[in-house]
């Protein structure tokens, strides 16, 4: 081995395994297996002894692994009558990994990390030599992660992108002029080595560049993450993230196959948090026993760092009393413009639509339940158990549209106009409306008080003051008192959107 510079790599190994009971402290048994290999003419290599298994393991060619067992079988034929010896058999399509390393502890976390557990790992302290064996199949994955560590290359986190609407693609576009900058600042190296759109998934092996587009369009592979998965075992593609950038409902049913297969996750589609109480719980269950993050800043509040703040008062033990905000940038853009303008309801609303900056469906968002679902994953990061129908939502939509096609709703927006046109006639003189959300009540116990409503506020109060599709914050805590916390700004758009899956695929990076 060259002197820290370089790791041994051999291929084509197999593992012999000889197990027998209660045999370790005879003299004379390893010495038997070497002697017996020695005269079949079979190189030994790593040697391991594991006295709770009561074995001993050596390491050959693959093509000696067959002659080895036989010279074994022969030679410990009396052992094996007896039953002192119970087992002599091989693990055959192994590699040996060698190098230096003064902290195997971090180099064994990120293999880990990346579903790598070492057959055998054999360390002489003294040296820093260590040597691990692994599955032919994930051998390369090893390489790449334990050079990475040990000789501070950049580390390579693959991405793959599901959803490439206008969130999606401003997302690729970021990450594609940023990469370079990323590479030589914080020494991660990302690729994107898969696209997807709702009918087709493309790959590149060596990451996709501005061509990304015209690979998907002419791709033939159907949108599957098991070929997504198949590809990653295929190329032992190492530091995976699966980033969902879809409102399919659907297919946050594939998370925990991903989660299972090495992948760490990154959405800004808020459906598998809103989930009933028990399948949120359990895919939870699923990341802590793969070792796996899920990160979904964008769930709430777009690029605003609302989540991670919560987490943090909430972990620190902060008892957090009331959360209360605007928590849609396309209702806080409607209800802004309308407030202050004498144009109609259903010409604001297409406005918006035609900034991409409401739901895919608008009537999510005039239902108030892109708020319920916002409010409720904000409730269980605090460990509240409330459900998406524990959620007191006015009613803002006649129920025909509720019932109706999305369609229909469209083709019909002018019957909408009456109705606000009243509301925003009825108000105080200075007033504004304001679609908000507030969690409250005793947050200690097992469920909270959340509700969904549009309320009248004076304009030079804060909510009144909102600009654009600005969105806005209070969260009061026993240590703020009456003085809340308060977070402001954009709550909608593609780019701040995009800017904040980026913000969680770089924290991933970081922390892989």
């Amino acid at each position: 081995m060259k002197k820290n510079t370089e790791i041994t790599f051999l291929k084509s190994r197999s593992i012999i395994k000889f197990e027998g009971k209660d045999f370790l402290d005879e003299v004379g048994i390893d010495g038997r297996i070497f002697k017996a290999l020695t005269y079949a003419r079979i190189s030994v290599g790593v040697i391991s002894q594991q006295a709770a298994e009561n074995g001993i393991s050596v390491l050959v060619r693959d093509d000696d692994a067959e002659n080895a067992i036989n010279c074994l079988i022969q030679e410990f034929e009396p052992e094996r009558k007896s039953g002192k010896v119970s087992q002599i058999y091989s693990i055959n399509n192994v590699s040996v990994l060698g190098f230096i390393a003064k902290d195997l502890s971090k180099i064994m976390s990120e293999l880990e990390r990346n579903n790598i557990f070492p057959i055998i790992l054999n360390q002489v302290a003294a040296a820093n030599k260590i040597n691990i064996v692994v599955t032919s199949s994930q051998d390369v994955k090893a390489k790449n992660i334990i050079e990475a560590e040990i000789f501070a290359k950049p580390k390579t986190v693959h991405l793959a992108i599901f959803g490439v609407g206008k969130v999606g693609a401003t997302l690729i576009d970021q990450i594609l002029i940023r990469a370079e900058i990323i590479r030589k600042r914080k020494k991660i190296d990302l690729k994107i080595i898969a696209v997807a759109n709702s009918k087709n998934i493309a790959f590149s092996k060596e990451g996709f560049q501005d061509n990304w587009q015209s690979d998907l369009e002419t791709s033939k592979e159907k949108s599957e993450v098991i070929s997504l998965i198949d590809f990653s075992k295929l190329h032992q593609l190492e530091n995976l993230i699966a980033v969902d950038n879809t409102d399919n409902k659907d297919f946050v049913k594939e998370y925990g196959l991903l989660a299972e297969c090495g992948f760490d996750l990154v959405s800004s589609n808020k459906t598998l948090n809103t989930l009933p109480i028990s399948e949120y719980r359990d895919f939870r269950h699923i990341l802590l026993k793969n070792n796996k993050k899920y990160l979904y800043e964008v769930n709430v509040g777009a690029g605003l760092p609302l989540i991670d703040t919560i987490k943090l008062l909430h972990l620190s033990g902060e008892n957090i009393t009331r959360i209360k905000g605007v928590f849609s940038g396309s209702m806080s853009y409607i209800f802004n413009h309308f407030s202050v303008r004498n144009g109609k309801f259903s010409t604001i609303l297409t406005e918006a639509m035609a900034l991409q900056i409401t739901e895919s469906d608008p009537r999510d968002d005039l239902s108030g339940i892109d708020v319920a679902q916002k409010l409720l994953i904000l409730a269980r990061e605090l460990d509240l158990s409330n459900e998406l129908s524990d959620i007191k939502i006015e009613k803002l939509l006649p129920a025909v549209f509720v019932k109706g096609t999305k369609d229909f709703f469209l083709d019909n927006l002018r019957l909408l106009d009456s109705h606000f046109e009243g509301l925003k006639k009825n108000q105080e003189k200075d007033h504004v409306l304001r679609l908000v959300g507030e969690l409250h009540g005793d947050l200690q116990q097992e469920k909270g008080e959340l509700k969904v409503k549009l309320i009248s506020v004076a304009k030079e109060s804060l909510f009144g003051q909102l600009k654009g599709s600005d969105s806005i914050f209070e969260i009061y805590t026993d240590s703020y008192g009456e003085n809340p916390l308060v977070i402001i700004g954009a709550g909608a758009g593609a780019k701040v959107t995009a800017r904040g899956v980026f913000g969680d695929i770089l924290r991933l990076s970081e922390n892989k």
